[in-house]
């Protein structure tokens, strides 16, 4: 058999722990473990991970793809992550850093670090079991039908806890930051899975966006990056701007000229192409020239609102995200904040 990789569902990000009796079908709570996004298929044969995006990661995780044929009880399709963690034996914690230099060109950097750093998948979902698709059946089939697969599973693949007790969700909340994971996911135990679609509930410590590099603007002492401008795709795939990443450190700035130079549009001249953004109000005489980077490269901001199609204010640099492809980086993954009566506020 040949499993198809579907695009993996997603979630909208929640300012709170919701409340499942609040919540037709009731909700499954889990730790948002910090790594990879991964769905690995396993016809019997081969191995494939692929990603969030369309990027395959599978020869990045020689470790996973060994491990998944002589774990795994049969043919399947799982949806989890992939993360690694460092740290002695009783303080370990997830370590993004780590799990990010995993993503390199060169076969032999790729054999030591999975020597050195190796990987872990933590499983979720259950897609596919043998000639089973269950992606149309309920959430709650299918993470019965994923404990039953998981049940004799050891090391290093792993099947995520879980918990229906909103409490110990929201001690989760609190209490896991400290190793390393970011969150709680909620998730309808009546839904069918839901390729591509923000069906699942995301509670993070902090509001985050995946935003695409779009160029950068040099810094006013006339030598290094001064602010990196960022980018989202709309529900027409365009690309838009909403806003930019300062606060760099001298010597990163300097860094980050050579780290992006790769991205650089050039003209046919070999130089590089500038662009111009849109002046506001507040830009007065300002320079607002960039030097345009092709839209390949992700990273995660965090950002305090949305206004309009742009973020309020400026945004802080998080980490690159090596998984992550530019055309998943759109709006819809950012907090809505919900509508309230400033009247209510006054009274």
């Amino acid at each position: 058999m040949r499993y198809e990789i579907p695009a993996p569902m997603l979630a909208k990000a929640a300012a709170g722990v919701p409340d499942p009796a609040k919540t037709p079908g009731g909700l499954l709570f889990e730790p948002k473990w910090d790594g990879f996004r991964g769905l690995i298929a396993w016809d019997g044969e081969t191995v494939e991970i692929g990603s969030r995006g369309a990027k395959p990661l599978t020869r990045y995780f020689p470790e996973l793809v060994e491990a998944i044929p002589e774990l795994l009880p049969g043919p399947c399709l799982l949806d989890g992550e992939i993360v690694v963690a460092t740290g002695p034996a009783g303080a370990q914690r997830l370590d993004w850093e780590a799990l990010s230099q995993r993503i390199h060109p060169a076969a032999s950097r790729v054999a030591k670090l999975a020597a050195e750093t190796p990987a872990m998948f933590i499983a979720f979902d259950l897609l596919a079991y043998g000639d089973d698709d269950l992606l149309g059946q309920s959430f709650e089939t299918r993470r019965a039908r994923l404990e039953s697969v998981m049940e004799s599973v050891e090391h290093p693949l792993h099947i995520t806890r879980t918990t229906r007790d909103r409490e110990a969700a929201v001690r989760w909340l609190a209490e896991f930051e400290g190793a390393g994971l970011d969150g709680v996911v909620a998730k309808p135990l009546d839904q069918p899975y839901a390729p591509g679609k923000r069906t699942l509930i995301k509670i993070k410590h902090a509001r985050t966006a995946d935003v695409v590099a779009l160029g950068y603007r040099i810094h006013k002492s006339g030598s290094g990056v001064g602010s990196l401008l960022v980018g989202l795709y709309d529900s027409d795939g365009t690309l838009r701007q909403v806003g930019g990443v300062a606060a760099w450190s001298d010597a990163r700035r300097q860094a980050l000229v050579e780290e992006l130079a790769p991205l650089v549009e050039r003209d046919e001249s070999g130089g590089a192409v500038t662009g111009e953004s849109e002046r506001s109000r507040f830009s007065g005489s300002k320079d607002v020239s960039f030097v345009r980077l092709r839209p390949e490269r992700v990273l995660e901001v965090r950002y305090d609102q949305l206004e309009g199609d742009r973020f309020r204010h400026t945004v802080q640099f998080d980490r690159w995200r090596p998984d992550r492809e530019a055309r998943s980086c759109t709006y819809d993954q950012l907090d809505t904040v919900a509508g309230y009566d400033l009247a209510d506020v006054l009274h």
